[in-house]
């Protein structure tokens, strides 16, 4: 668990990120949190995509991402992955 530094020597834990999502197979909804996903940035907006297996059905899931969803995985402690295209 996450720890905040309030003042000199206490600290609170801070509680872990989850994210909502739904699997577009089984249409089910359920929380995540953000060891479940993995982010890929690429250089396009097609290239740009969050994973991860429903916890429902064991579908593998993979949606496009905008700069919004980014922000929002990035900060809440998502593994992303850069992709690069070579020259």
């Amino acid at each position: 668990m996450r720890e905040m530094s309030l003042m000199y020597g206490f600290t609170a834990p801070l509680a872990p990120v989850l994210f909502k999502a739904a699997c577009p197979d089984c249409r089910s909804r359920f929380e995540l949190s953000a060891s479940a996903l993995r982010l890929a940035i690429g250089a396009s907006r097609r290239t740009t995509f969050y994973s991860f297996t429903c916890p429902e059905c064991g579908s593998s899931v993979r949606k496009p991402a905008g700069e919004r969803i980014v922000e929002l995985l990035t900060g809440g402690g998502v593994r992303t992955l850069r992709l690069h295209t070579t020259a």
